[in-house]
This record gives C-alpha cells, sequence and structure tokens, in this order.
C-alpha cells in the first residue's frame, strides 16, 4: 500500500536523524527484504500510543468501578458504560462459541485483541491519523499472538492429544492429514494479518483521498461505510480468535 503521510508522520520527521541512525534495530522488511527507514517507526509508535490510550481508559473506568455508585447503570452512555457493554458483547460472543468456562479463561487475549483492534480501527476514520492497523507489520504481530496463543492453549489443554488430533482419525492417514493440518494452521495468522490491513489500509486510503477533493459533504458517505468497516473487521478478527481457541481447546469428547 502507499504511504501517506499522517501527524505522526510530521512528528517523527523532527527525529528523522535519530531514527533513520537506529532504524537498523528494526531488521529487514519481511516482503521484499528492504532495508527500514525512520519511517519504518510509525507502525511501532503508532501501535504504542494506541496501547498508552487503551491503558489511560482502563485506569479510568477502573476507577470509576471501584467506586460505590458504579452498581447504579448511568442514564446517558459514557466512557465506562461503553467500556462495559463493549466486552459484554465480546464475551457473550465468546460464549457462543466455547462453554462459559473456557469464554472466561481465555477472554483475557480474546477482549484485548477486540479492543485493540477496535481502537486502531477507530482511528481510520479521523483524517489524518495514523492507523497501526493499516500497516501489515501490526497486523501480523497480533495475527502471531493469536497464533501462538492457541497453539500453548490446545497443548495446554490436550497435551500430546493435541498433536494426535492433527494427524487425522487414522494414523495410516497421518503421513497425508498432518502436513495439511500444519499448512492451515500455518495459514491462519497470514489470512487474519492480510485481511485486517489490506480492509484498514483501502478504507483510511478511499477517506483521506475524498476528504482532500470535498471537506464537507463528500467524506461522510465514506466515513458512514467505514464505521461500517470498523465495526465488522473487529467482529471478524476476535470471532476468529474465539473459533480458533475453541477449537484448539475442544477435548475429544466434546
Amino acid at each position: 500500500m502507499p504511504e501517506h503521510a499522517n501527524i505522526l508522520t510530521l512528528f517523527l520527521a523532527y527525529l528523522k536523524d535519530t531514527l533513520q541512525a537506529n532504524s537498523h534495530r528494526l531488521g529487514d522488511t519481511l516482503v521484499g527484504g528492504q532495508e527500514p527507514s525512520w519511517h519504518s517507526w510509525e507502525p511501532v509508535t503508532a501501535a504504542a500510543l494506541v496501547m498508552e490510550l487503551i491503558i489511560a481508559l482502563a485506569v479510568s473506568v477502573r476507577s470509576k468501578v471501584v467506586s460505590e455508585s458504579a452498581v447504579i447503570p448511568g442514564e446517558t452512555l459514557n466512557t465506562q458504560s461503553f467500556i462495559e457493554a463493549f466486552f459484554e458483547y465480546f464475551y457473550e460472543l465468546a460464549k457462543s462459541v466455547m462453554d462459559t468456562e473456557r469464554a472466561k479463561k481465555y477472554f483475557p487475549i480474546i477482549g484485548g485483541s477486540a479492543i485493540f483492534v477496535f481502537v486502531s480501527n477507530v482511528l481510520a476514520l479521523i483524517p489524518g491519523m495514523p492507523v497501526p492497523t493499516s500497516n501489515l507489520n501490526v497486523t501480523l504481530g497480533c495475527a502471531l499472538v493469536v497464533f501462538l496463543a492457541f497453539n500453548i492453549y490446545g497443548i495446554k489443554e490436550q497435551g500430546m492429544g493435541y498433536i494426535k488430533h492433527l494427524m487425522g482419525p487414522a494414523w495410516y492417514l497421518a503421513w497425508l492429514i498432518f502436513p495439511v493440518e500444519i499448512i492451515s494452521l500455518c495459514v491462519r495468522p497470514v489470512t487474519l494479518a492480510i485481511r485486517l490491513m489490506l480492509n484498514m489500509a483501502v478504507d483510511h486510503l478511499i477517506l483521506s483521498i475524498f476528504l482532500g477533493l470535498c471537506a464537507v459533504l463528500v467524506p461522510i458517505p465514506v466515513m458512514v461505510l467505514g464505521c461500517l468497516v470498523v465495526l465488522v473487521q473487529t467482529l471478524v478478527f476476535t470471532l476468529l480468535t474465539c473459533i480458533y481457541i475453541g477449537l484448539a481447546t475442544e477435548h475429544e469428547a466434546h
């Protein structure tokens, strides 16, 4: 995807020399093997800013939750009620995919993935803001965390039964089914990363183009469509995370 400037790009430009001198620490790009530049720090910084924003929201909401008045629902939509409704929706989604016990046990990574992807996607609706999920490095990182998590959970829950499950129902078919299952597992983080990155990058790029054409009325339909993209991509990423964890931790008796 073509690179385009945003507020963070302009800020990092003031640190161009320092960032360029340390860009080798990031390593060459996975696709193409290109050497990094000072601009390569942008997705890393953007992701860090999103994490700081999420932590600030968590601290703010927690300070309200621990108070006695938190047991009484507010009459208007505020940060606390929105966060509660957000996580409640995805907790119910997790319970619909797996049982209640596993949904509660694995909800930290499910809920964490949902809020990170959602906040990152929402930035795409603000022209000039950096969008971490429009960069393959960030989305692939998120997908690899999910990939490692559900494989670790699967081995922890089932032991060698997890590996045995990958070999198929019969031992004489293991030579055929096992490689197919391994390829299927390895493709999962790739599809998660590319799907999210392409949708958010194109959405943000189209909004920026239309905003440049007419800053008042023309971008409104695109922003409405962008809201739908934000919600759908968050839902798809989180749903697939639930499904992968649910399949990996499901015992044969189920």
